[in-house]
């Protein structure tokens, strides 16, 4: 029980309200009584109190009222009600309005009594319920976001700051630091954290492409546009809109993302009908786009209109003290994601890690820890389970080629096939292979990603690299 609970006791019979209320102050609880609906509304205005104590009938006015009143002003409060009139449907009707229990009139001390300390242990319960929600929402979205070093928790308070503002946000960092988790933590964190998060990697797309993709078309647009297509502004709407890679964006690109910025409005490719849209946008890119101002390869105003809040992530190489926070983090996920018992590291592991520049950031961290999970001969894991380019070391190991030609090796050494690099040799079957899915899949991108089994911002730079482009994306004449 709690002693210093705070009751709001209503009833319309003024005596049984005072020997009620004398006999509850012997208890220790703090009291107050009022006699109508509108002092009960009025004294819920003016604080908020652990327990509501009412009849149903109150003179003229309707218990149930206070009730849905109450629940509505002050949801955490528990509501008793007493009656004289109980029936099996006043219960439930009680119940259903917001009401903890009913007691039925003459009252009996014993049962008021355990109905008020279950009542008052009901809402120190949802406070405690409330406040564990709150901090796991100051959690939400950052669960994967692992820093010891200060300017990251600098990040982090930013984060907070700006999450429920509408300002725009521009994310600056090399590929692999964690630029779209940055964005999703301040959606996750913002009161659109119920709305769509919808991301766009501008520079994997063709401008063309890109126009559509962002501000969707009409039936006709151009060949193969056979009906009406919502862009990802439209599919934004009520939460956040998360544009990767922006300093890709051609100078049209750069003028269309302008006014749509200012005013939130935008014709789809092909129409004319003007779409509204409420949508936070937050930006990203890997380049220096005060250089890119200066080049004139960048719009000025439209770079003030972006960066309004400036995000900068470290690269890993500057916070080397986090490598092994990460590690760990990585190691665990991957572990029993492959259902391996791995107690981790060896020391000169650990080192090589803690050595190595990173070039790809947490990304290729992640990636790595990964590989030497799925390839470890142990439960501990060596430097013989890294990569060469994190090791320092060289490879010996030779493969044959196919049996067609089989003087054609690969020297892991030099990375060489016949002359040409790994990347260059496989260049051919790979386009070859995503090529053929796109025609069966009749260039849809979602179902070809789906097939390849990558996501799609990754089919889009691999069709963008080896030069696929979409044999529908011609403007009709």
């Amino acid at each position: 029980m709690s002693a210093s609970a705070s009751i709001l006791l209503v009833d319309d019979d003024q005596h049984l309200a005072d020997s009620m209320a004398q006999w509850l102050r012997e208890m220790s609880y703090y009291i107050e009584t009022v006699g109508t609906l509108a002092a009960a509304k009025a004294a819920l205005k003016k604080q908020n109190y652990d327990l509501l104590i009412t009849d149903l009938r109150l003179g003229a006015d309707d218990g149930f009222d206070l009730i849905g009143y109450t629940k509505k002003q002050h949801p955490d409060t528990s509501v008793l009600v007493i009656t004289g009139y109980a029936t099996p449907d006043t219960a439930v009707q009680a119940v259903r309005a917001g009401a903890f229990d009913l007691l039925t009139k003459p009252l009996i001390d014993d049962e008021l009594t355990l109905a008020i300390e279950r009542a008052v242990e009901q809402r120190k319960i949802a406070q405690e319920n409330e406040t564990l929600r709150l901090q796991l929402d100051r959690r939400s979205g950052m669960e994967n976001i692992l820093s010891h070093d200060y300017r990251m928790l600098k990040v982090f308070d930013v984060i907070d700051s700006v999450a429920d503002a509408r300002a725009s946000v521009l994310i600056t960092g090399e590929n692999g630091t964690g630029k779209s988790m940055i964005a999703r933590a301040i959606h996750a964190r913002s009161s659109r954290r119920n709305g769509p998060f919808v991301e766009v990697a501008c520079g994997a797309l063709p401008d063309t492409l890109l126009e559509s993709e962002l501000f969707g078309h009409v039936s006709g647009a151009f060949t193969g546009a056979n009906h009406d297509k919502p862009g990802k502004f439209d599919m934004a709407d009520g939460g956040t809109l998360f544009l990767d890679e922006i300093a890709t964006a051609t100078p049209a690109m750069q003028v269309k993302l302008l006014r749509v910025l200012q005013e939130f409005k935008f014709e789809p490719l092909g129409g004319n009908e003007t779409h509204s849209v409420d949508a936070r946008v937050i930006l990203a890119t890997n380049e220096d786009l005060t250089g890119a101002v200066t080049s004139g390869a960048f719009r000025q105003d439209l770079y003030y209109r972006i960066n309004v809040v400036n995000i900068v992530l470290p690269p890993l190489r500057e916070r080397p003290g986090d490598v092994t926070l990460l590690v760990d983090h990585f190691l665990t996920e991957a572990a029993e994601s492959c259902g391996r018992e791995i107690e981790g590291f060896d020391r000169e592991a650990i080192t090589a890690l803690q050595s190595y520049s990173w070039p790809g950031n947490v990304r290729q961290l992640e990636n790595i820890v990964e590989r030497a999970v799925l390839l470890g001969r142990g439960p501990v894991l060596t430097v013989e389970d890294l990569p060469p380019e994190v090791t320092g070391r060289t490879s010996d190991v030779v493969f044959a080629s196919p049996a067609t030609n089989p003087t054609n090796r690969v020297n892991h050494t030099i990375g060489q096939v016949d002359g040409k690099t790994l990347r260059e040799a496989l260049e051919a079957p790979e386009r070859e292979i995503i090529l053929q899915s796109l025609r069966s899949h009749h260039w849809n991108r979602a179902a070809t990603a789906d097939a390849l089994d990558i996501n799609r911002t990754t089919l889009y730079k691999k069709m963008k690299r080896l030069g696929l482009d979409d044999p529908r994306l011609q403007y009709a004449n």
